[in-house]
């Protein structure tokens, strides 16, 4: 199941994580400005966002202990809670950006960026409240779980998207600080383009 959490993780929509392919002409330096001041205080809240999904990911193999993967779950979604709060704090101070409808979106993707946040919280003590002695119960806990991260994956990105257009996404795209990081720690334990379910099952060479 642990799998399953990993790709709905890898999935989500995180705050500039597809403007790397953006480019062209931006048409005001105050955009560009805007950009650098969002970006400038996003690189450490992405990364912290990539290093919670690669420990998730180390804990995918069949013979995971529940407990150990119970503490990496709740240990990355409190992470990742605390990067979309931060987020939703530098996105909030950098003001609306200067172009049509800035006020609207950017309100919008600040409560979008808050509720993320809320979110991750409460699955974290969801991951929390899951029994590890039972491996059959621990393991449909965590499919339910992997199931709310991918309605919070789906549902939850409109308003970051319409932050994220025109000109702004041009912005954005410039700067480093808004670029798709890397993980300090690389899975481990993975099967490249594996989403299928994995998690302790009740025996240890079978999935549940």
């Amino acid at each position: 199941m642990n799998k399953k959490l990993a790709s709905a993780l890898s999935g989500g929509a995180v705050l500039v994580l597809t403007l790397s392919g953006c480019g062209g002409d931006d048409k005001s330096e105050k955009v560009n400005d805007w950009a650098k001041k969002v970006c400038d205080q996003v690189q450490p809240q992405l990364q912290k966002i990539a290093n919670a999904n690669a420990a998730i990911q180390q804990q995918t193999a069949d013979n995971s202990k529940p407990a150990d993967v119970q503490k990496t779950d709740s240990a990355a979604f409190q992470q990742i809670s605390q990067a979309y709060k931060a987020l939703g704090k530098a996105v909030e101070s950098a003001g609306p950006p200067p172009v049509d409808n800035g006020e609207a979106t950017h309100k919008d993707a600040v409560k979008e960026l808050n509720t993320s946040s809320a979110a991750y919280a409460d699955l974290q003590k969801k991951v929390d409240a899951l029994d590890t002695k039972d491996q059959a119960k621990f393991a449909d806990g965590l499919k339910g779980i992997a199931d709310e991260l991918n309605k919070i994956s789906s549902n939850g990105d409109q308003a970051l998207k319409r932050l994220q257009s025109g000109e702004v996404a041009t912005a954005m795209a410039k700067q480093k600080g808004c670029q798709k990081p890397t993980a300090s720690v690389p899975p481990k334990n993975t099967t490249p383009g594996s989403g299928a379910p994995a998690a302790p099952s009740t025996s240890p060479s079978k999935e549940s």
